[in-house]
């Protein structure tokens, strides 16, 4: 049998193992007390992320709320990941890489022809992997929020400037995610070619759900 190092320390039984490709999105059901690892297969591969409550439309991942309860801007092992009442929805239960941006926002048509010109707004964006995972659970543009960038690298300076560089993940890295609540997670893996955070080549990432 061969050893997968992707599956090591994972706690339980493997219930779901996939690949997800480049630039595509990605939605499914975790629910309470199992383990999400998103594994960085190639390195330096952001993955945009969000989480909605299964059982209450109106409940889903809160940018403001995280920030606020554990008073830093930068996601590590251990945050909880709140919702907009106030309730954890996962927790950063294991990263292999120190930090995980919140602040850095989804690319989107309109954001990259006003970073990187006109010429890219034919560009697949996290936007639109976002609408079309959410489609299926019949969430539209309203219900995407600030989100999560896991593997992403956005420092902010003492004078409050920030900006998008170079990641500090590599390949086989990992972040594991324990799901407080029965949860909908919704994966954008990041299209984006104009900035660091895909070293300017989005590649796969993968998804496995344990018991």
């Amino acid at each position: 049998m061969t050893h997968d190092p992707h599956l090591a320390g994972l706690p339980g039984a493997i219930l779901h193992d996939e690949i997800v490709p480049a630039r595509a999105p990605w939605l499914h059901h975790v629910n309470a007390g199992q383990t999400l690892r998103i594994v960085d297969l190639e390195g330096n591969q952001a993955v945009d992320f969000l989480i909605y409550a299964a059982h209450d439309d109106a409940e889903r991942y809160s940018a403001q709320d995280t920030v606020a309860a554990q008073g830093n801007l930068f996601l590590r092992t251990g945050t909880k990941l709140m919702s907009n009442e106030g309730r954890p929805l996962m927790t950063i239960a294991a990263s292999a890489v120190e930090y995980h941006d919140t602040i850095g926002g989804a690319c989107s048509v309109e954001s990259n022809s006003l970073r990187y010109g006109h010429h890219t707004k034919c560009q697949h964006a996290c936007v639109e992997n976002f609408l079309e995972a959410n489609l299926s659970e019949g969430r539209g543009k309203r219900d995407i929020v600030a989100n999560i960038n896991f593997f992403m690298n956005v420092p902010v300076e003492a004078d409050g400037a920030l900006g998008i560089v170079d990641g500090i993940s590599a390949p086989g890295l990992t972040v594991d995610l324990k799901a407080d609540m029965d949860v909908i997670v919704v994966v954008s893996n990041c299209p984006q070619i104009n900035n660091p955070c895909n070293a300017f080549n989005p590649t796969p990432v993968r998804m496995i759900v344990s018991a």
